[in-house]
């Protein structure tokens, strides 16, 4: 892998990036890490094969990130198929909202407290 083609790979998945002994890159989702790669900072050729185990996907899958074929939320979808990022189960989905809905009926304590306080 060239270095282009890494740094395509950062621009397209929006990788945070931190310049050290190596060029350090790491996806973010959720304000969360979830993969981490890295590549040094000479102009030789790139070790594919490492870096493409670091980002979770194959070798069609990176070669669909270099060629601009793989977006950034099929590369979500990617990870969320292999498990790396959680899917949020609707009935847990469900019944936050479930949970949202009953606080927003009910009043909240400090209203009690400012009711019986008028009394």
């Amino acid at each position: 892998m060239k270095t282009h083609e890494f740094e395509r790979i950062v621009t397209k998945l929006n990788l945070k990036t931190r310049n050290a002994g190596d060029r350090l890159a790491w996806f973010e989702h959720n304000g969360k890490k979830v993969v981490r790669t890295k590549r040094s900072h000479g102009n030789k050729e790139q070790p594919g094969d490492k870096i493409r185990q670091q980002l979770k996907v194959n070798e069609k899958e990176l070669a669909g990130l270099v060629s601009c074929t793989v977006s950034l939320l099929d590369y979500v979808e990617i990870l969320k198929s292999k498990g790396i990022i959680a899917v949020q189960d609707t009935a847990t989905a469900t019944g936050n909202a479930l949970e949202l809905a009953t606080e927003e009926k009910s009043p909240s304590r400090t209203t009690k407290k400012a009711q019986f306080n008028k009394r």
